[in-house]
């Protein structure tokens, strides 16, 4: 029992336990890299899959609303590779690129405006989506002020 509780102790021990868990943290963001790239993949088939089967058989004048379609496919591909981006720069570096998060959300709320069905959406909705945008610009503002404070 001695032993064990010794054991258990020296595992607990703050740089033994911050090694496991900076250990477990690789091991999971390299997963999620393999993972979020079958993602891209499989989006990236979609999206050709999609454009092959509407260039040959939507009409001509209903290709304008495809096209938005379209758009938000190939936005879900770069918010993916924003991700992808995300984790890999995680794994470089051990840190959070928070610039990269607010580019990666501003991406995925410019998608949600281009797929907006403007029929189905309430006033409250667009005033929402123009809030987070407005928060995340300023984020983006600030992040790169001080970053550019900071290397200079």
């Amino acid at each position: 029992m001695k032993k064990l509780l010794r054991k258990v102790a020296e595992v607990t021990k703050d740089e033994n336990f911050m090694h496991v868990i900076e250990h477990i943290e690789v091991i999971v963001s390299k997963v999620l890299s393999i993972l979020m790239v079958v993602v891209i993949l499989v989006a990236i088939g979609d999206l050709v899959i999609f454009i092959i089967q509407e260039l040959f058989t939507t009409p001509y004048a209903r290709f304008n609303t495809t096209l938005f379609k379209i758009f938000g496919l190939f936005l879900n591909v770069l918010i993916a590779l924003e991700i992808l981006e995300n984790i890999t720069a995680y794994l470089r570096k051990h840190v959070f690129q928070v610039e990269l998060v607010i580019v990666t959300s501003l991406i995925a709320i410019a998608r949600k405006i281009i797929i907006l069905d403007l029929e189905k959406v309430t006033g409250i909705d667009i005033i929402g989506l123009g809030i987070a945008i407005l928060a995340l610009s300023i984020s983006y503002l600030i992040i790169r002020f001080s970053n550019s404070r900071h290397f200079h």
